[in-house]
């Protein structure tokens, strides 16, 4: 984008009862945003003294770009804040995790019971050798041993990597061998809509050639049990037995690794991403207390998978810290009915509720009928995750599930930032399509390619000018890919989103600046998809691109050149998008595949598909004059 472009606004809003900004945590948004850019380290300093810490900071930040410590020399361990100052502290009784099984099997789990757990498995992954700074990959269904898995990991001062359950051994492979894991923790199968999908071969084919891996942790939940035949192989629960109840926490330092979660690139390989202990903790606790507004009562659903950047922070880290019930659950939105999500909200009085676009479209094209069967007075706030929430969307979760009294924050972030960096603080004016204000501490705007802010109504590139606790602190292994981040626009933090800024500072997303598709919330790289096309024996060359959807914001189109002597045909077609499963999974799979005979490429080879997108949507290609032919 080498023009600035005007985009039209629409100037809708909501203002919430007052009584919410009244009630909540952070009260007056300007106010708490003014002071916190005014003084940041002030204004994080005060965040961090609300946790636990073995010992203070000497500096709250220390800035060479592109490179910050935050909480310079502290000493901590999150799970202390997660776990042992809510046993030790009055909330042991308290319901930590209340899980519900794809088959409706429900678990209820206490802090005590949490903390229990955990420290045991972390003593059962010091058994076999795991110590600080050892990368353990977690490749599991969303059960409690996921968040178990995590939480030891941290305990011990181990580096977790949580690969999502649905992808398939390459992307699992890849991610393995680039963290050099020692450690893998699965499980025999994931449920889905009734069926069982087999997570334990996939490992077993990602392993081989990964020398790294000394063990494999298997939870074995299906009856009759699966034998554990390879020396490797161990059970998840019997590395639990006969291990001491007490871990003592590692003493890590705030700048510690704590963990690393693989995201697509625009090319080449998933990036591994690497967050800090101390401001990932600091980010992620103030952003689950002031946004979502969460209390005491409370119970909070994040449809999230740990998978994913969301899961993390406001499954597990953001929400435990504050001492809160959270819901999970392995079901899928329309299993084994449409109404399986509001009868848990019901059911469970779920008062604070964080889902994606994409299951709210599907919701809007099934009907209102389905939500209006059931009791869903117990929710307060609403959040959205995951891509921009379209103001159609916005409209129908308003007030079909908010029945026009829950604030609904659309919050703009990426595994990268690891916390909210734009959305409406609850009690503020609500428009809809704009994710919102930057989150205070955050100093966000929209600027053209050399860095200089763009007028409101004009669209530009979306950058963070300021570093913030929770930021990456680098690519794993790739520190090259890490700088490129804050060295290609004046050296501002930049998200590769295309923005548009209203006269009230509110920034509106629209969409990718670079080649990564985001299909039903998941960030998938063109370069993955790519890849595992041509990686097919008939397939010369392949450029996937990214087609507006109604349901899940992107659809993917490949455009296949066949090897010499093949020739396009239906059958192949099935077999290119069985392979891409097998290689990466259901969700990276091509939704259509066209055979064509050349692909418009610069004179350097690189393929452009922003060509291949407009020639699909009818639009101007822009400047070619780079192409080949």
């Amino acid at each position: 984008m080498s023009d600035n472009f005007d985009v039209k606004l629409d100037t809708k809003s909501y203002l919430p009862d007052p009584s919410v900004k009244e009630d909540s945590w952070m009260g007056d948004y300007e106010k708490a945003y003014d002071e916190s850019v005014k003084d940041p380290e002030a204004h994080w300093e005060k965040v961090a003294e609300e946790l636990e810490w073995f010992e203070k900071w000497d500096r709250v930040r220390e800035w060479e770009h592109p490179y910050a410590k935050w909480f310079v020399n502290a000493k901590m361990n999150i799970t202390c804040n997660c776990l042992d100052r809510h046993v030790f502290n009055g909330r042991k009784n308290k319901v930590a995790l209340i899980w519900v099984g794809d088959d409706g099997e429900e678990q209820v789990i206490t802090y005590r019971q949490l903390y229990r757990e955990v420290m045991r498995f972390a003593n059962g992954l010091k058994s076999l050798g795991v110590g600080r700074g050892d990368r353990v990959c977690i490749y599991m269904p969303l059960v409690p041993e996921q968040i178990i898995a995590m939480l030891a990991c941290a305990r011990i001062g181990a580096v977790h990597s949580v690969v999502f359950g649905g992808f398939g051994s390459n992307a699992l492979r890849s991610r393995i061998k680039d963290a050099q894991a020692k450690i893998v923790v699965t499980a025999d199968a994931s449920l889905r809509r009734g069926k069982r999908l087999d997570l334990k071969s996939i490992v077993d084919e990602a392993v081989v050639g990964s020398s790294s891996v000394e063990k494999i942790v298997v939870l074995r939940r299906m009856k009759p049990q699966m034998e554990l035949f390879s020396e490797i192989e161990v059970d998840f629960y019997e590395i639990m037995e006969g291990v001491e109840k007490e871990c003592e926490p590692e003493v890590m330092d705030a700048e510690d690794p704590l963990f690393i979660l693989y995201t697509s690139g625009t090319t080449g390989p998933a990036k591994g991403i690497v967050h800090a202990c101390g401001g990932y903790m600091v980010g992620t606790y103030y952003t689950t207390k002031n946004m979502f507004d969460l209390k005491e009562g409370d119970v909070m659903w994040c449809t999230a998978d740990p998978g994913w950047i969301t899961g993390h922070s406001y499954i597990v880290y953001g929400p435990l810290a504050m001492g809160a019930t959270i819901l999970i659950s392995e079901t899928t939105p329309d299993y084994p009915d449409p109404g399986v999500w509001w009868d848990m909200i019901e059911e469970f009085d779920v008062t604070v509720f964080y889902t994606a676009p994409t299951a709210i479209r599907m919701f809007m094209k099934l009907g209102e009928e389905w939500p209006n069967k059931y009791n869903l007075g117990s929710l307060r706030v609403l959040g959205s995750v995951g891509e921009p929430l379209n103001p159609e969307a916005f409209e129908w979760y308003y007030r079909v599930i908010g029945k026009e009294k829950c604030p609904i924050l659309d919050t703009w972030w990426q595994t990268e930032t690891g916390m909210h960096m734009l959305t409406t603080a609850v009690g503020e004016p609500m428009k809809p399509g704009f994710a919102g204000r930057p989150v205070p501490g955050i100093v966000a705007d929209v600027v053209d390619e050399n860095g200089e802010p763009v007028p409101p109504g004009t669209g530009g590139f979306l950058v963070i000018k300021e570093p913030w606790p929770s930021m990456m602190r680098t690519v794993y292994n790739n520190d090259e890919r890490y700088r490129q981040y804050w060295n290609s626009i004046n050296n501002y933090y930049a998200a590769g989103d295309l923005a548009v800024k209203d006269e009230d500072g509110y920034i509106m997303i629209l969409g990718r600046s670079d080649d990564v598709l985001i299909v039903a919330g998941h960030n998938i790289g063109s370069a993955e998809v790519e890849s595992a096309l041509v990686s097919h024996e008939v397939v010369a060359e392949a450029a996937v691109i990214g087609k507006p959807d109604p349901l899940k914001g992107d659809s993917i189109k490949a455009f296949i050149i066949l090897r010499m002597g093949y020739e396009p045909a239906e059958k192949l077609k099935l077999d290119l998008l069985y392979h891409v499963r097998m290689n990466l999974g259901p969700i990276a799979m091509p939704s259509e595949i066209e055979f064509v005979d050349s692909l418009p490429k610069t004179r350097s080879g690189k393929i452009m598909r922003r060509v291949l997108k407009a020639q699909e949507l009818g639009m101007d290609p822009g400047d070619v004059s780079t192409l080949e032919e």
